[in-house]
């Protein structure tokens, strides 16, 4: 038997001598249902198209077979996966380091440095670290917290409150959706 293409590149389809069934459901290459019939038969009217058997359908009873140009197939899907990459945005989770006892300037440049994360799209996480006795005082963690989310809460959706999980206190920012 003269194989064309017989070895394939990925193992996600099965093609030509890899196909192994008995009978095989067949759709020609303009998508008309040859019907139910041997493989080896279908492997002939492939070769005679000079074209490739490919399993399409794998569970279905009889498995269902189409005949394509196999390569073009995976040439085309792999332009179209390159595409939908392209085209997806990437979310980071950027960090603002806050401090209970944090002074009106500091807060005023990370208040500009989580609305310029959230303008480019990414998610912001907002800590405080508690060091030594300033765990006792949580409370004025939670308020610095709270100032900080009035400030920027045109540019903001708080998807986590403020928790502490031990030493730190976080919440997470997401960037307000325009409606």
């Amino acid at each position: 038997m003269n194989c064309r293409r017989c070895i394939s590149e990925s193992m996600d389809m099965m093609i030509n001598e890899e196909i192994r069934d008995r009978e095989v459901r067949v759709i020609g290459q303009d998508g008309e249902q040859l019907g139910v019939m041997p493989t080896a038969k279908a492997m002939e009217l492939a070769e005679e198209a000079e074209l490739d058997l490919v399993k399409i359908a794998p569970t279905a009873k009889p498995p269902v077979c189409k005949i394509m140009d196999y390569g073009k197939y995976r040439f085309e899907q792999a332009k179209r996966e390159k595409e939908a990459r392209k085209n997806q945005k990437v979310i980071e989770v950027k960090g603002v380091q806050l401090s209970a006892t944090i002074e009106e300037h500091d807060i005023a440049v990370r208040e500009r440095e989580c609305i310029r994360f959230l303008q480019a799209g990414n998610k912001v996480k907002v800590s405080i670290r508690f060091r030594g006795r300033m765990i006792t005082h949580s409370d004025v963690g939670l308020d610095v917290m709270n100032e900080f989310y009035s400030r920027v809460k045109d540019y903001a959706n708080m998807d986590k409150k403020p928790a502490t999980e031990g030493r730190t206190m976080t919440m997470m920012l997401s960037p307000k959706q325009d409606k």
